[in-house]
């Protein structure tokens, strides 16, 4: 995790914060979320259809 936040610019804390649902990214951390992990944003954000 400390990687994806050096790569995306973000802090770890807040990372942290959002894995455990304590906070919701912007958009603009979504974007720089997506772009460390060579991703579409949506991708972020599709879940399987049970």
């Amino acid at each position: 995790m400390l990687n994806l936040a050096f790569e995306a610019d973000i802090e770890y804390s807040q990372i942290a914060k959002i894995e455990r649902g304590l906070s919701n990214p912007t958009i603009s951390i979504a974007y720089a979320l997506a772009n460390a992990l060579n991703v579409k944003v949506t991708e972020l954000f599709s879940f399987p259809n049970p």
